[in-house]
């Protein structure tokens, strides 16, 4: 799959275009590529239909999904209903025009259940395996990688799946246990880092552990026991050394018109590209809170996000593209490999090329995966070409 390959004419848009990314891509340009990773509870009728609609609208990953989405009595209908559709696709559709699939399943048994039931060649079609809830007191993660060993075992296509746990336990949001529990996780998917595609945040499930529900016009940095763990998630498994992508927490909230705070959305990129009427529909919609959240996430070194609607796509994706100023920084950087100082191009700056040599890299894998903007082009032209 192609970002933004649903946009016609895209040379205006891009000095450097975003490059097609598929399971045969390394590792780490997979991981930066996810974007959106959009979810699909399992229950949907027609969930073929559902994969090439949001994939035509410019989704990149999407997780078929099994488990909280999907009431526990409705769980035989969805099962049925992902089975059915994972041999369609993968029998009827070319895997280049398919995006990053992935299947969350409950636990390492019900994992275990589906591997036989399904067969590996109706797996053939996905990228990996969401496992929810994922912790490892006394070495039990390792129950989940022995079920996936199995089913990457002799698999015919040579393509393995992969996994994406997601952090959303009690034990990791309770202030006393958070150190001991990350630090068990880290050890275990350092151990098993091949097969780690990326690591998730499970706000909601946090959330919850607390009785709370942040609302659409506050992120989830103004939330600061949900804050806190982020920023120690990515303390112990988003260091550059270790190479772990840590995705965004979910942005849960459909289009909305309710506003309490003014927004922080400014008019003057709007009014440059010439689009206020953008603006109000974005703010109509509530859509600035998930601007700042995207905004937020990357400073606070995640990448990507989980979202659940297809408008929220276009949005992240808009907002993941590398400006020109960001890519001329960071060639800047890695052509330097004495390290020393020196102003940004753009004259706004001083580039540290060994301290900011990590920041360079990961830059440079966004580039590759989103493309790199034309000078003159911003996040409002992205958003007016790629909105459905």
């Amino acid at each position: 799959m192609r970002h933004f390959a649903n946009i016609a004419d895209q040379e205006p848009l891009f000095l450097r275009p975003p490059e097609d990314v598929t399971r045969d891509s390394p590792q780490d340009l997979r991981a930066v590529a996810l974007g959106a990773t959009l979810y699909t509870p399992g229950i949907r009728p027609d969930l073929v239909r559902d994969v090439r609609r949001q994939t035509e609208l410019g989704a990149g990953s999407i997780v078929l999904c099994l488990e909280d989405s999907v009431a526990d009595d409705d769980l035989p209908t969805a099962e049925a209903n992902v089975e059915a559709a994972l041999r369609t696709l993968t029998e009827e559709l070319d895997s280049a025009t398919l995006p990053q699939l992935f299947l969350r399943v409950r636990t390492p048994e019900h994992f275990a259940r589906l591997l036989d039931r399904f067969g590996s060649r109706a797996l053939d079609v996905l990228a990996g395996i969401v496992l929810p809830k994922f912790e490892n007191p006394d070495g039990a993660g390792a129950q989940w990688f022995e079920v996936l060993d199995a089913a990457n075992e002799g698999r015919a296509t040579g393509r393995r799946l992969l996994v994406m746990p997601i952090l959303e336990s009690p034990a990791i949001m309770h202030r006393e246990s958070r150190t001991e529990a990350l630090a068990d996780v880290h050890d275990l998917l350092l151990e098993r880092r091949d097969d780690v595609l990326a690591v998730r945040i499970g706000a909601t499930d946090l959330s919850s552990v607390y009785g709370l529900r942040r609302p659409s016009h506050l992120t989830v940095y103004d939330v600061q026991v949900l804050a806190s763990v982020i920023g120690d998630v990515v303390n112990v498994l988003g260091r550059a050394r270790d190479g772990f992508v840590v995705a965004g927490p979910v942005w849960e909230h459909y289009p909305d018109s309710d506003r309490v705070f003014r927004t922080q959305l400014r008019t003057t990129p709007f009014q440059e590209a010439g689009d206020l009427k953008l603006r109000r529909q974005l703010l109509l919609e509530g859509f600035d809170g998930l601007l700042r959240e995207v905004t937020l996430d990357r400073a606070n070194g995640l990448t990507g996000k989980t979202v659940i609607h297809p408008r929220h796509v276009p949005l992240v994706h808009a907002m993941s593209v590398v400006s020109d100023e960001e890519f001329s920084d960071a060639s800047d950087v890695l052509a330097n490999a004495t390290g020393g100082v020196a102003a940004s191009r753009y004259g706004n700056k001083m580039n540290e090329m060994k301290p900011h040599h990590a920041w360079a890299e990961r830059t440079m894998l966004r580039a590759r995966a989103f493309g790199v903007a034309t000078p003159d082009v911003t996040y409002v032209d992205l958003l007016e070409r790629s909105l459905p």
